[in-house]
């Protein structure tokens, strides 16, 4: 059950060389087998791809295989702190998980960085001094589609798993979405047969459809929405339409419009090279997970050129400078270790057979997270 993904050690070249060149041993958490893996994988694959590129030897990546389960993800936490004596830890993409090993980790005095994973009690009271989140807050994404539905529509379905994350995630949007619910429909975390909530939404008399449903819940629910002749309009997140499920989707997902903090066509250099370097490595086109997981390292790596490992003041001092070119563009930590951020509006498009997303808004600038003002860091 626990197995070791992968590890990576690799050289610092002298253009890049750190004032301390100093072992550092991150541990990764993160989802490897099951329904959520394809998240994982990405977000693993384009952190080693950023170690791989800086040439930095002196940093030991574990990776781990969490399964999606809290028991197993705390149970290697604490392996990887207390027997591997990991610096810092990273990866896990699931906020039940977080919720389940961010406290005990920063307990322990380790320094955890969330590649994607942004539950709400982390980012307000929760709010702790070792806990960075490189991604964004729950509800941000979704906030974003709220403000944009505005535009266009007027009775809203909403649904989305009921776990962390999913709460979060709706939360979110009637934070900024002025019109009326159709419907608010709670489904079971990992399910896969959507006939009755289309149903549902058949029957409400909504003008469109807001959900998020990641990884496989999110192809299982499009494909069947498609299949199922009703025409509403879809709204969604950026991870119910990310890269790694869009092939898997297909062309049932193509004009369905979803916000993210990112896209492969933002117009910035860092990005450029990213695409383009992931493309080369892995044969694929990165998803948001994937740059997520890349902004996390490359912030690590930056960090780690200003300060040691072992001076945790210091440290988290250079990781919250965020000192680091970010394939998002503008990038910075707010006083709850969270980013403040623009929030792009992307649609679901086909170029030649391949689909993916292109930006046609942006939704927010500059947005931080309604929970900040409840950190008393």
């Amino acid at each position: 059950m626990k197995q070791m993904m992968a590890a990576a050690l690799v050289a610092l070249c002298a253009g890049t060389a750190g004032a301390f060149a100093e072992p550092v041993k991150i541990g990764m958490i993160t989802t490897l087998s099951g329904g959520g893996a394809g998240l994982g994988v990405d977000t693993r694959d384009a952190f080693l791809l950023a170690i791989k590129k800086s040439g930095n030897k002196d940093i030991e990546v574990v990776v781990e295989d969490d399964a999606q389960k809290p028991e197993l993800a705390v149970q290697i936490a604490d392996k990887m702190i207390q027997s591997e004596k990991v610096d810092l830890l990273t990866g896990i993409i699931w906020s039940n998980l977080a919720m389940a090993v961010v406290p005990s980790v920063t307990a322990q005095d380790v320094i955890y960085l969330s590649p994607n994973a942004g539950p709400s009690p982390l980012a307000g009271a929760g709010c702790n001094a070792n806990y960075f989140n490189v991604a964004y807050q729950n509800d941000n994404f979704h906030e974003a589609m709220g403000q944009y539905a505005n535009g266009d529509y007027k009775k809203t379905f909403i649904l989305a798993p009921n776990y962390p994350a999913g709460k979060d995630s709706l939360t979110g949007f009637k934070r900024y979405y002025k019109g009326e619910l159709a419907g608010e429909v709670y489904t079971q975390l990992g399910q896969t047969d959507y006939a009755a909530e289309i149903a549902q939404i058949r029957a409400s008399g909504a003008d469109s459809v807001f959900f998020f449903l990641p990884g496989g819940m999110g192809i299982a629910f499009t494909k069947q929405y498609g299949q199922s002749g009703v025409t509403i309009p879809l709204m969604g997140p950026g991870f119910s339409f990310s890269q790694d499920v869009l092939g898997a989707i297909g062309d049932a997902a193509v004009g369905v419009r979803n916000s993210a903090s990112w896209s492969k066509d933002l117009d910035n250099e860092a990005n450029k090279t990213f695409v383009a370097d992931f493309q080369a490595e892995y044969g694929r086109l990165p998803s948001i997970y994937a740059a997520q997981g890349y902004d996390t390292a490359n912030l690590i790596l930056s960090a780690v050129a200003k300060a040691s490992v072992t001076d945790k003041e210091a440290f988290r001092a250079a990781l919250k400078e965020a000192d680091f070119p970010s394939v998002r563009g503008k990038f910075k930590f707010n006083t709850n270790n969270h980013p403040i951020q623009d929030i792009y509006v992307r649609e679901v498009v086909k170029e030649g057979d391949v689909i993916t997303n292109k930006i046609i808004a942006t939704a927010f600038t500059d947005h931080s997270d309604a929970y900040a003002k409840d950190c008393k860091m």
